[in-house]
């Protein structure tokens, strides 16, 4: 008949530890008193009873020797114990073992269970059961974790969410590698551009500068002056007959002075020539920026990203030296020696003019920039490829 198990009944055995005790034969010598010798009244896996020849006192913790006598053999044991009671009546002191090794356990066992069983105790049994892999390991808990103090569950939440971040960060991070090698754009190089104007000098000479790099010159303005010998001005003029040694000598001996005006509301951008020295005709002096004019990005892409690049296609750039990062449009793309296009040039750069969606200070004229196209989400990427193929 199958009867519904009571969830109040617990056995004794759930709650306590329990030894049998066996009456074996053996001794107890006590460290340090090798004439002290007391008889075992009984023996269990858990402590001993002892019949003390002198007063105990409970809660001393002592050490000895345990000796049985097996096959006309004295097998010793050492032992560390507490004593837990004593009657000092007859002398009866209750033991309890304190950090008993596993051969020490297995031993005990042995003689125990040999001993409940009726089996003879053998010295063979005594090495067989030594050699023996008598533990195992412990049950798993089925309580949720309930035997775990608070600061080992804090301990193992902290550890678990560490794994967890780094897992994150390293998933994070071989994403964003993967998003920028196949759906981003870099430019091989990129430059702050501004249409300038060059200012040259008129005749051979040498000039003298009357404005300051990066000023402002109104139209009409003067930039520098110039001085040229009046050989070089009338040489085109003279015929053979006025080509005489004095004449040279005197013409080369005077100076004709000029001055170099600025053609717009400008910026000096740079002197290429430093004052004083002498310069060709037709060479460049001054480079200047127009005030009114708008500061352009020069980028350079390789080949491969050509539907990156197209006209009108946004684009995100940072100008070195600055935090913020600025937004732009594409307005002509160009590949490199277009003009001359052979069979070696179709492997070429991209060059493209970006125009910045915010004006650009004209002093940031020159300076490196770092420009990116973003083919935006892969998903979108990946349809527009797909329709582009009529799929």
């Amino acid at each position: 008949m199958n009867e519904a198990v009571n969830g109040n009944v617990v056995h004794e055995a759930q709650t306590q530890r329990q030894h049998a005790r066996v009456r074996i034969a053996a001794k107890l010598s006590y460290k340090g008193a090798d004439t002290e010798i007391d008889t075992i009244e009984d023996l269990s896996a858990g402590g001993f009873c002892v019949l003390a020849k002198q007063p105990r006192r409970v809660g001393d913790v002592l050490h000895g020797r345990l000796q049985f006598l097996i096959e006309n053999l004295i097998i010793a044991m050492d032992v560390e114990f507490q004593i837990r009671s004593y009657d000092p009546s007859n002398g009866r002191t209750g033991c309890q073992f304190q950090n008993l090794e596993k051969n020490d356990i297995s031993f005990l066992r042995y003689l125990i269970t040999s001993h409940l069983a009726g089996e003879w105790v053998t010295v063979n049994g005594v090495l067989n059961a030594l050699q023996r892999d008598n533990f195992t390991k412990p049950r798993k808990q089925k309580d949720g974790g309930s035997g775990m103090s608070t600061f080992g569950r804090l301990r193992a939440v902290i550890f678990s969410l560490g794994i967890f971040l780094v897992g994150l960060a390293a998933f994070g991070f071989i994403a964003k590698s993967l998003y920028g090698m196949y759906f981003v754009s870099h430019a091989e190089a990129g430059v702050v551009s501004m249409p300038s104007v060059n200012v040259t000098i008129p005749r051979d000479g040498t000039v003298q500068s009357l404005v300051q790099v990066h000023g402002e010159v109104a139209k009409g303005a003067p930039l520098a002056s110039f001085s040229t010998s009046m050989l070089d001005v009338f040489k085109d003029h003279l015929d053979e007959k006025q080509l005489e040694s004095a004449k040279i000598e005197e013409l080369f001996g005077k100076q004709l002075s000029g001055t170099l005006t600025s053609p717009c509301d400008c910026i000096v951008s740079q002197q290429l020539v430093a004052d004083g020295q002498p310069a060709s005709k037709g060479a460049v002096i001054f480079q200047l920026l127009p005030r009114n004019s708008q500061a352009t990005v020069d980028a350079r892409f390789n080949h491969r990203h050509f539907d990156a690049v197209q006209p009108g296609t946004e684009v995100t750039f940072q100008v070195a030296g600055e935090n913020d990062v600025r937004l732009g449009e594409i307005v002509d793309s160009s590949i490199v020696s277009s003009q001359h296009l052979s069979r070696e040039d179709l492997s070429s750069d991209i060059r493209v003019t970006i125009k910045p969606d915010e004006p650009l200070d004209s002093a940031l004229e020159g300076r490196p920039v770092e420009v990116i196209s973003d083919r935006g989400s892969w998903l979108g990427w990946l349809f527009g490829k797909a329709a582009a193929r009529g799929l």
